[in-house]
Formats: C-alpha cells, sequence, structure tokens
C-alpha cells in the first residue's frame, strides 16, 4: 500500500501528470452521474429547436433533430469510456494469462504462443478490428471485443518478456523449494510484480481504444444512431460542418479531451515507476 501511494505521489507531482488527473476524474465524474450535469434527456427530440448554435439554454447547441448536444456528450462520454476500459480489460486479462504461461514455461509452449500473436501483430490494429465487427455484425460492444481481440498479442508479448526475466529470481527459486504448485508461482508471486509495465500500458490503451472505437463509430461499425457515443455523434454531424460547426466539433473535442488525459496520466505512471528517474 505505501508503494502505491508513492507511485501516486509521484505521479501528481509533475504538473503534466497532474492535469491528465484531474482530465480523467472529471470525465469519469461524468460518467458515474450523467444525469446530474446533463439537464436534457439525450434521446428527447424538439423541432422547433433543430441545428441552434450554442447558447445558454443549450451550452453545446442542439442537433438535426432538436437534441441538445451537452447532454448527449455528457452520456457518450460515458459511454466511450467504458467501451475503451472492456476492451482493455479483455486484452489485458487474455494476453496477460497466455504472456504469463509462455514467459514461465518458455521452449515449445512460448514459440506456439508468441507465433500465433505475431500473426494478430502482422495486420494493422483498426483494419482487423473492422474486419471483425463486419463479420459478427456492429455495435458498440463488438466493437470493445474486436479492439480486445486485436490488442492481446500486445500484453502477451509484454507480460511474457517481464515473467521471464522475473522467474530465475531468488524468491521464485524460494518459492520452488518450498513445493509451492506452479500455477500459484506464476499468478500469485511473478505476475503481481510485473503488473508495472502493464499498468502503463492500460492507461495509455484506455485513451487509444476510446479514439479506436471512436473511428469504428465514424465507419458506421460502432454504435448504431441514435445512440451518442461520441464517435457516432461526429459522423452524424459532419453532414452539417459548414453551417452548424459545433455538431461534430463538440463530440470531436470530448475525444480528444479523454485521449489527452489518459496520454498524461500514463506518462505519468511511467516516470514514476522508472527507476531511473528521481522525481
Amino acid at each position: 500500500m505505501s508503494r502505491f501511494f508513492d507511485i501516486v505521489k509521484k505521479t501528481v507531482k509533475r504538473p503534466i501528470s497532474l492535469f491528465g488527473v484531474i482530465l480523467i476524474c472529471a470525465l469519469i465524474t461524468l460518467t458515474l452521474a450523467p444525469d446530474f450535469f446533463a439537464q436534457y434527456d439525450p434521446y428527447e427530440m424538439s423541432g422547433s429547436e433543430r441545428l441552434m448554435s450554442p447558447s445558454k439554454t443549450h451550452l453545446c447547441g442542439t442537433d438535426e433533430k432538436g437534441r441538445d448536444m451537452y447532454s448527449r456528450i455528457v452520456h457518450g462520454i460515458g459511454l466511450s469510456l467504458q467501451a475503451g476500459a472492456i476492451a482493455v480489460l479483455i486484452a489485458t486479462v487474455f494476453g496477460s494469462f497466455l504472456g504469463t504461461i509462455a514467459g514461465y514455461r518458455g521452449g515449445g509452449v512460448e514459440s506456439v504462443i508468441m507465433r500465433v500473436s505475431d500473426i494478430f501483430l502482422a495486420f494493422p490494429p483498426l483494419v482487423m478490428a473492422m474486419a471483425i465487427v463486419a463479420a459478427i455484425g456492429p455495435s458498440l460492444t463488438h466493437a470493445s471485443l474486436a479492439l480486445g481481440i486485436v490488442w492481446w498479442p500486445q500484453y502477451t508479448r509484454l507480460t511474457c518478456a517481464q515473467v521471464s526475466n522475473a522467474k530465475n529470481l531468488l524468491y521464485v527459486e524460494a518459492a520452488r523449494a518450498t513445493g509451492i504448485k506452479t500455477s500459484r508461482i506464476m499468478f500469485v508471486h511473478i505476475l503481481p510484480n510485473c503488473l508495472g509495465p502493464i499498468i502503463v500500458k492500460n492507461t495509455l490503451d484506455i485513451g487509444y481504444a476510446i479514439l479506436f472505437t471512436a473511428s469504428l463509430s465514424f465507419l458506421g461499425l460502432g454504435a448504431p444512431p441514435p445512440i451518442p457515443e461520441l464517435g457516432t455523434l461526429v459522423t452524424m454531424g459532419r453532414n452539417y460542418l459548414l453551417d452548424s460547426w459545433w455538431y461534430p466539433t463538440f463530440p470531436g473535442f470530448a475525444i480528444f479531451v479523454a485521449v489527452l488525459g489518459f496520454n498524461l496520466l500514463g506518462d505519468g505512471i511511467r516516470d514514476a515507476l522508472d527507476p531511473n528517474l528521481r522525481i
């Protein structure tokens, strides 16, 4: 626990990292209580208020059906964060599991797992995610699942390298000497001590997952209208960019803020965990 607080202290000590923490905390707060911050129902339509510019009544204007854009963005942030977190969770659990086995066992087991991961890594992530979603059907859940499938090899390779370095350390040898089961050594003794780089990658990848999910929605492979996912809002608003600039601009800015926040936090955690840096 003291190690955790030490990392938090080092992370927030840097102004840029602290800014990232503030951004993420604000986004999570919006996600947990969207109705508290949004005045209107994100699905409520009003024919008399179509494409209204930003004002005191509608802070971010309205869309082509008279729906309040601010309310839709607030709810969309929650959907995007959830989708990104699910994608990263799937990739982390599956990839770390295989990476731990490959790194500890070595030999033929490692070769097989690494070659399979190489096959996945040979394809551009977004293109492969598009193919998966197109095959199983467009939806926000399927987009998250596709990203998890695309990204697991990265966690496998990262975890494998960490476990390979740790499996010959003294505390692991002591665990073997006491007769502890191999599975317990791998997942209770070794893996928790290899979580630093994985956590850093998690933080960075949530931002990328939000961006990729928005990209899939923009291409029509994510959340379908009228679901107010940020990527969907951008693609719905692109036809109104010249006359109603606020429609695609504010959802796009929300994506930018989310990705920026997680990238700044990831950089801060990486620096806090780097033994070569003295903060």
